[in-house]
């Protein structure tokens, strides 16, 4: 990809877009393929029970994926405006301090866990039959939390350096060798949950250590400088980034009151299914992410250019795209039901394959209004208006989402709970519009001065 990207004038702005969605979209879908075929390794060549085992540890990998898209967002729209102002020393100096703060903190991270390993599988909702495997997997995943984080830190600004196709690369090498490791270490070595934690982890080594050697070479615009810790900057990283970490924290937070009140209403049995729609939950949310990934570095350049129409015209062309996502994400989910259910649970098991498949179908129809949401939150944090996309974000992710849980189950018991996602998305969908209506012609406003 041609780092001039964001400055060529001469290449029309849907083809900037697609240049950069494409990519985007791709990348989430290798990311989201890969994990899905981890939790099918993990059924298939360990058991049902692993596969619950390994939802209750999700929660920590929401996480420490919340804290490297703090960083990472928040670092690649303060570096996007710096280069649409041409100032490549201050995005240079931005970007190496970002890297260094972020390795402090997977290494504060990975001391944490290993001396709270049993409090936080205890904490996150493992029970007697699944907490040795939680354990095992968590303490494996913390060793390499560093890896996680600067390899999607480093992802993203990949795209904001203008190689947006070089992101994708990245993640097909990691989910490649994920996948090869964990047939390897779980259907050949028989290492269990601990082979699939092993082999997610050396991954994110082999993407980290992609992504480096770009940001080494000279045909690169960001190279590592000189720095020196700018609290100021790391505050301003923090709040720009706070509404998209908000969304995958808050997704850890659900995940573990879904599972705890799942295990309470409909039994053990019910996390597995819970697991499945997870899975697929992941590859739609990580559709809308890409969308959504793709528009934000073009709209923040031009923020940074003070171009209003073409942020405008990015953000319809983002929001055109998730339409034509949640329509074909639906249609498959109702179509192909089986087909999904089937990669994580064998047919034969009658009562609990079709259980499966009917809460799958229930839950697809929030993939209509997710994608919505996602984008409207990420145009906000690409113009700097982080407090109206943490408005939406905390709405879809944690606040509506968990009141819908309890009142569903208030008024249908543990059958409610396949039902809360749709009510909590579409509420926030016509929240987000009510705001957006309200605050883009106010956009223009916020440009900073040149």
């Amino acid at each position: 990809m041609d780092a001039k990207l964001l400055y060529d004038e001469s290449i029309s702005l849907r083809t900037r877009f697609l240049r950069y969605m494409i990519p985007s979209v791709v990348a989430m879908w290798v990311f989201s393929l890969y994990t899905m075929v981890d939790g099918i390794f993990v059924a298939k060549g360990v058991g049902e029970t692993a596969l619950a085992a390994v939802n209750i540890s999700m929660p920590f990998i929401n996480f420490i994926f919340a804290i490297s898209l703090m960083f990472s967002t928040g670092a690649s729209t303060i570096i996007a405006v710096h280069l649409g102002r041409k100032d490549i020393k201050s995005a240079n100096q931005v970007f190496s301090m970002n890297t260094a703060v972020i390795v402090i903190l997977s290494i504060t991270i990975m001391a944490l866990v290993h001396f709270n390993l049993d409090n936080i599988a205890y904490f996150l909702g493992a029970t007697e039959t699944t907490v040795e495997y939680v354990k095992n997997y968590l303490g494996i995943i913390a060793l390499f939390n560093g890896f996680f984080i600067v390899s999607y830190s480093l992802e993203v600004i990949i795209k904001t350096d203008g190689f947006p196709a070089m992101a994708t690369v990245g993640v097909i090498i990691s989910a490649i060798s994920n996948i090869i490791l964990d047939y390897i270490f779980i259907m050949h070595f028989h290492w269990g949950v601990q082979g699939a934690a092993i082999a997610t982890g050396l991954s994110q080594v082999f993407s980290t250590v992609f992504f480096l050697t770009h940001f080494l070479r000279k045909n690169s615009t960001l190279n590592f400088s000189k720095f020196k810790i700018d609290f100021h900057d790391i505050k301003k990283i923090m709040f720009i980034g706070f509404p998209d970490s908000t969304t995958e924290l808050s997704c850890g937070i659900v995940v573990m009151l879904f599972n705890i009140n799942i295990t309470k209403y409909i039994g053990e049995q019910g996390v597995v299914y819970y697991s499945i729609l997870n899975y697929v939950n992941t590859l739609i949310l990580m559709t809308m992410m890409g969308i959504a990934q793709g528009m934000q570095p073009l709209v923040s350049f031009y923020f940074g250019a003070e171009k209003t129409e073409n942020m405008k015209k990015l953000l319809k062309m983002a929001l055109k795209a998730v339409v034509v996502a949640a329509i074909a994400s639906v249609a498959i989910c109702m179509v192909l039901p089986g087909f999904i259910v089937g990669l994580f649970i064998d047919p034969s098991e009658t009562a609990v394959f079709s259980e499966a498949v009917r809460v799958l179908k229930i839950y697809s129809v929030s993939f209509l209004f997710m994608g919505f949401n996602v984008i409207i939150s990420a145009f906000f944090v690409s113009v700097e208006k982080p407090s109206l996309a943490t408005v939406i974000s905390l709405g879809r992710g944690l606040v509506l989402v968990l009141a819908a849980l309890f009142i569903m189950i208030a008024i249908a018991g543990g059958e409610g709970i396949w039902y809360s996602t749709i009510l909590s998305e579409g509420v926030c969908m016509i929240i987000a519009f009510v705001i957006l209506k309200m605050k883009i012609n106010s956009v223009s406003d916020s440009i900073p001065a040149m």
